[in-house]
């Protein structure tokens, strides 16, 4: 069965972006633009976890805990701007499980909602899909498209885009995407990965002579184009 999450937070933008990423993963999502509707819900639905923004009109995240946490163990992760130390210590000792601080990256805040589940005794949906640029990768599926066409990728190339989806921006090594490639058909040379990068280019890239997705980092290995 799905987890219940509960996203509180008083800006629509923001609760809409978590709730479709989150939904893509797994989870069943309610949202509450404030605290007083957070509470309702909350005690109606009984969530699994809370995603708590503290600034929000009505009730804010510390007035929510002190009031829901008397009666409800349902572990929280609040969702806060403010950086001072105090304000994360005191949303702590109230009985919140967790933070993160704004902005953040969807796939923090998706290992902090699974850290924080596993915690709590709570077995995790392992549901996964990646997004990055117009290239979409559902682990679960085992399926790739790009642009929405589908695209066919051997075990090796779906897990070393798989990987290198897994963090934009990032240069991984050829050793690093030997490793993660590991548990399927493939030579244990180094050099191989490059066969394996030409061919997968050959397949989602526009132009592969010219690379748009994954770029060659010169001495390193390679990356996926945060852009």
């Amino acid at each position: 069965m799905s987890k219940t999450i509960l996203v509180v937070d008083d800006k629509i933008s923001l609760r809409r972006l978590v709730k479709d990423y989150l939904t893509e993963q797994g989870f069943r999502v309610l949202t509450a633009g404030d605290g007083q509707e957070a509470l309702f819900i909350a005690r109606e639905e009984r969530p699994d976890l809370i995603l708590l923004d503290i600034m929000m009109p009505k009730l804010d995240g510390y007035e929510f805990i002190r009031i829901f946490s008397k009666d409800h163990p349902t572990p929280i992760i609040l969702l806060t701007a403010k950086l001072e130390e105090s304000d994360k210590v005191l949303g702590l000792e109230l009985g919140a499980d967790d933070y993160i601080t704004k902005p953040f990256g969807m796939r923090e805040l998706l290992a902090r909602v699974r850290a924080v589940l596993r915690r709590s005794g709570q077995p995790v949906p392992e549901v996964e899909v990646l997004r990055c640029s117009d290239i979409v990768l559902d682990k679960t599926r085992h399926e790739v498209t790009v642009a929405g066409r589908a695209v066919n990728l051997t075990p090796t190339e779906f897990a070393l885009l798989a990987e290198l989806m897994s963090a934009p921006g990032r240069a991984f090594s050829r050793v690093a995407l030997l490793e993660a490639a590991q548990g399927v058909a493939l030579e244990t040379l180094e050099r191989s990965i490059n066969v394996h990068i030409r061919n997968l280019r050959a397949k989602i890239e526009p132009d592969a002579s010219r690379p748009r997705y994954i770029e060659t980092v010169f001495g390193v290995g390679y990356r996926f184009n945060e852009g």
